[in-house]
């Protein structure tokens, strides 16, 4: 049972404890409920004996009030114990589901981002955590200890009157295998329910992310109408989830209604021809009255474990994908990064790099240019082993990055991307990122170094200003260079630049390129450029083209042959002589 509950709905060991627990105070619960039941027999039976027998005496009145208080003791007894080991467990483990969630998708690598949108994710560590918690709190344990409870007090009823028992029990499997049959049903109307949902999420945060355009381009409007669109789909998904499982549950606890007519029918049959006595019918009567309530709620407990079972899949995707590892204490005689055969495709079939090779060396600056899409990006981040390469290996220093533990192996790389993440936090603080360790001065300096200093001394706090969501209080100029000054402040002994200097004007790039020349001594770098002028003093230029490396050398040599980096650079200048 223990496995299974804990494969079942994805628990940890303290979490399934917590569940067993739970449902043996909960069917614990319920047999106290029948206490009170026991009572009253009891006294019924007592007041009807003077009638019966002359020398029987009055029942004693503190005899029953006495029984009462300690059926109310047990009762609260149990009940708090069962609170703490049902809410508070599951509460503390729906905390510790989700931290292990965040803390798996923190060492997923990125091609599982790629294919998950943001909001899926999101719903997945809210909105479905929010759901296992609300059915771990208020239907499993309940379901399983009302199995437990009714199977007892069912063999005891049998015991007493196998007739009037089964009287009372054929309703249950007849209402519970309904629910049971209807679960592929209301699977696929929960999962259709569940996609309609997301894919107006997803709309919603595009239309926040993308509010300039939408209202730039006068779009508003058939955007709200498509918005609108989606969401009536998933409101009317939700109508048609809820109509068909409020469908069975009704049927099936209008069918367990009928266990008390039947035993009704049945037990005064039996008691006008002799076969009960009237205590016997009235325990079977109050009994079934008692039995078929907490039974009626469970089978809403039934739909609803159904339907988390959506949730709990998507979780397990997540929990069972495959992380990147390898061994975190390593030496490195250098920090040459070398490509060796290498193959890659985000997608099946279309490959984006093929059979590349080329040593980025250390001391040396290795430029990669090319035509949009020829997999210049790809390649600076599968030397972070951002992805893992398809075929082929990649060697830092010798090492194969993919035995290395990634966190371990980012250590030694300084990464400044085009698209630049800031955080809604100050200044200060999202240039400490490059090094958590650094002292304010420290972070100061680096600013300086990428030519931050003179803007962010015209805010209103400075380097305390908050700068909002991603940095939307700044230009694009600004963000950048905020990703500089982390570079800067990290100094490691690798640096990725990916168009580090793309939303730059003119005499900003220069005095940066000027900061990053220093920045890169002996190091190893790898610059991803469409400027020309960024790369002309490179030692090494890469060339590609659809994924193949069609020219390497320097500028000079490569300007002595006749082949795309000269007709680019040809472009370029075109380019520059442009105006309106």
């Amino acid at each position: 049972m223990y496995n299974y509950l804990k494969n079942k709905f994805a628990l940890s060991n303290i979490g399934t404890k917590s569940l067993i627990k739970g449902i043996f105070l909960s069917s614990l619960i319920n047999l106290c409920m029948m206490l009170p039941v026991g009572i009253f027999i009891m006294m019924i039976n007592e007041l009807l004996n003077p009638l019966i027998q002359s020398n029987s005496q009055f029942p004693s009145i503190l005899k029953y009030l006495t029984l009462i208080i300690i059926t109310l003791i047990i009762m609260f007894i149990v009940n708090y114990f069962q609170y703490s080991s049902v809410y508070i467990s599951t509460y503390n483990e729906s905390e510790n589901r989700r931290i292990k969630l965040a803390e798996k998708l923190r060492e997923l690598p990125l091609s599982f981002f790629g294919k998950r949108n943001v909001s899926d994710l999101t719903s997945i560590l809210l909105a479905d955590c929010a759901s296992l918690e609300h059915a771990f709190s208020h239907a499993i344990p309940q379901l399983f200890g009302s199995i437990i409870s009714t199977i007892i007090i069912i063999i005891a009823l049998i015991t007493m009157n196998w007739k009037m028992g089964l009287a009372v029990l054929w309703v249950l499997p007849v209402s519970f295998g309904i629910i049971i049959i209807s679960k592929k049903i209301q699977t696929r109307t929960k999962a259709l329910h569940k996609k309609a949902k997301l894919d107006a999420t997803e709309q919603i945060q595009e239309c926040f992310e993308n509010i300039q355009d939408i209202k730039a381009y006068n779009i508003t409007k058939n955007y709200m109408n498509d918005l609108d669109r989606k969401l009536d789909i998933s409101e009317k998904a939700q109508i048609k989830s809820e109509f068909i499982m409020a469908t069975f549950v009704t049927s099936s606890q209008a069918i367990l209604r009928l266990g008390l007519v039947t035993v009704v029918l049945i037990g005064s049959n039996l008691l006008i021809n002799g076969q009960t006595d009237f205590i016997t019918y009235l325990i079977f009567l109050i009994t079934a009255s008692r039995l078929y309530d907490p039974l009626s709620g469970n089978l809403e407990n039934i739909a609803e474990i159904f339907s988390i079972e959506l949730p709990i899949n998507r979780m397990k995707e997540i929990e069972n994908y495959k992380i990147q590892n390898g061994k975190k204490e390593y030496e490195l005689k250098n920090f040459d990064i070398k490509f060796e055969n290498i193959s890659f495709s985000y997608k099946k079939d279309e490959p984006v790099l093929k059979n590349i090779n080329f040593t980025a060396k250390q001391g040396e600056v290795t430029a990669l240019i090319g035509p949009s899409g020829c997999g210049k990006s790809t390649i600076a981040k599968l030397a972070a082993r951002f992805w893992d390469p398809d075929d082929g290996k990649i060697f830092l220093g010798e090492n194969d990055i993919n035995k290395i533990d990634p966190e371990s192996l980012l250590k030694n790389y300084t990464i400044v991307f085009q698209d630049v993440t800031l955080f809604n936090d100050s200044i200060l603080e999202n240039i400490r990122i490059g090094n958590r360790n650094a002292s304010d001065q420290e972070v100061k300096k680096a600013a300086k170094l990428a030519m931050c200093d003179d803007f962010i001394n015209k805010l209103p706090d400075k380097y305390n200003t908050i700068i909002g969501e991603n940095g939307s209080s700044l230009s694009g100029g600004e963000r950048q260079r905020i990703s500089i000054a982390r570079a800067f402040l990290k100094n490691s002994p690798i640096v990725l630049l990916d168009e580090a200097t793309a939303s730059l004007d003119v005499e900003n790039e220069t005095q940066i390129q000027k900061a990053i020349s220093k920045l890169i001594q002996n190091k190893t770098v790898i610059v991803v450029a469409h400027r020309m002028r960024t790369i002309e003093n490179a030692d090494k230029i890469i060339v590609l083209d659809d994924g193949h490396i069609i020219q390497e050398g320097n500028s000079k040599e490569l300007l002595n042959k006749n082949g795309l980096f000269k007709h680019m650079l040809e472009l370029q200048n075109q380019s520059m002589e442009w105006s309106l």
